[in-house]
């Protein structure tokens, strides 16, 4: 047995669910959780999961109210889950407990980080407290605090192939989401 490469039980894979019951969010400037059209139904801008870390293959999504404007869990109860949306054409997928106030970030609103009109990451605002995390660093814009950041991967609709997203072959009716906790080095 190879103990160098032993694989941690958090570090599984999860589908969330094809990329088109995911609403691309956008100019609207409204919360994750806002209902919005998608597929011709209206549904919340997020889905929220909650991924046991030592099984994530038992993960089950936490169903969100498309009737509310926010999400009614606080503190612990967002321990181990995650909250994953489509901003801008691009799938990202963070800790659902703001790391500062323990509050859930399907309440918050996505943005573009901007120097001089040139876009060079997105945001997450958490309206508690009005903090901010870069959605690829998870870094915040004050204090300390550090968002968890998950793996995002787009695939084919059986969830075998890895589909570049770049590439804008294939419909988004044939691709699935799938997401991990980051690994840990070391």
């Amino acid at each position: 047995m190879n103990y160098f490469f032993k694989s941690r039980p958090d570090t599984g894979w999860v589908s969330v669910g094809p990329a088109s019951t995911f609403p691309d969010l956008g100019e609207d400037m409204g919360n994750l959780v806002e209902a919005r059209l998608c597929k011709a139904h209206m549904q919340p801008g997020c889905k929220v999961f909650h991924v046991p870390k030592q099984n994530p293959s038992q993960a089950k999504e936490m169903i969100l109210s498309a009737d509310s404007l926010e999400s009614s869990m606080t503190g612990d109860e967002l321990l181990d889950q995650v909250v994953v949306f489509q901003y801008r054409g691009r799938f990202h997928a963070v800790d659902h407990r703001c790391p500062h106030s323990a509050y859930p970030l399907s309440n918050g609103m996505p943005f573009d980080i901007e120097d001089f009109g040139v876009k060079l990451s997105a945001g997450l605002t958490c309206p508690k407290h009005g903090w901010s995390f870069d959605l690829f660093t998870g870094l915040s814009d004050t204090g300390r605090y550090k968002l968890p950041v998950w793996e995002v991967q787009l695939r084919d609709e059986a969830g075998a192939k890895i589909i570049d997203p770049s590439e804008s072959h294939g419909r988004a009716e044939e691709r699935t989401v799938w997401i991990r906790r980051k690994q840990r080095m070391g």
